[in-house]
């Protein structure tokens, strides 16, 4: 009986050491990333480009708090424009005569992109994180998290263990009928006026890299108005 209820308590304390450490990780991830300052910053301008299979595109991100955005991509000239007003989303692409409402993933794919929405505190107040281990991420010692996604997917993120950035990561994607995993790396990291963000991320699947975007210039707080979220 004394060794069954040792075994128990050994047990117990695992998992709170476990739970505390995952909440410890977030916690300084969110220090990192000065997520509570993100709260005072009313607008966000980035711009730079988009390299995948040969073709380079600039391109702009523009965000209003709390979730207003707007991604232009320019080709040949032209531009591929996605917003999302809070309420809908809509694109229209290069030779469309009207834009196109953004449902399902299309409109998740547009609202990823919004700094001030969080996805791994948002994982985390959902209690949908777990802590996975640790794996080595650019040669450098990560803790692995491990996020449960509604339909039993899941998708996990490294924490660089030293700077505590999000350097990586990994989750499944439907793509053309075809179900891929997708690995994406950060870094180069840059703190402009308390919003932190990394300058390169790019992008990967079975070690063929698909996609880098480097943003070469980020704004904060410049004048935005409402109407730059819809299209005419």
């Amino acid at each position: 009986m004394k060794k069954l209820i040792t075994l128990t308590l050994c047990l117990f304390c695992t998992i709170i050491i476990t739970a505390q450490s995952l909440d410890e990780i977030v916690k300084n991830y969110s220090a990192a990333m000065k997520t509570s300052q993100l709260a005072n910053v009313k607008t966000i301008k980035i711009t730079g480009k988009m390299s995948s299979m040969g073709m380079e595109m600039p391109m702009t991100l523009i965000m209003k708090n709390p979730n207003k955005i707007k991604v232009v991509y320019s080709l040949n000239g032209q531009e591929i424009v996605s917003v999302y007003d809070g309420v809908k989303g809509y694109t229209k692409n290069v030779g469309s005569a009207a834009p196109v409402e953004l449902t399902g993933d299309q409109l998740k794919q547009v609202q990823n992109n919004n700094v001030f929405q969080n996805e791994l505190i948002t994982y985390y107040k959902s209690g949908k994180l777990s802590l996975d281990g640790e794996e080595v991420v650019n040669g450098k010692p990560a803790y692995k998290i491990k996020a449960t996604l509604d339909g039993g997917n899941t998708a996990y993120m490294s924490i660089d263990k030293s700077t505590y950035y999000l350097v990586k990561t990994s989750a499944k994607v439907s793509q053309m009928g075809q179900v891929m995993t997708v690995d994406s790396f950060m870094s180069d990291y840059v703190d402009i006026q308390g919003v932190v963000m990394p300058k390169k991320t790019s992008a990967s699947t079975e070690g063929m890299e698909m996609a880098v975007i480097n943003f070469d210039k980020v704004e904060v707080n410049i004048p935005v108005d409402d109407s730059e979220f819809s299209i005419k």
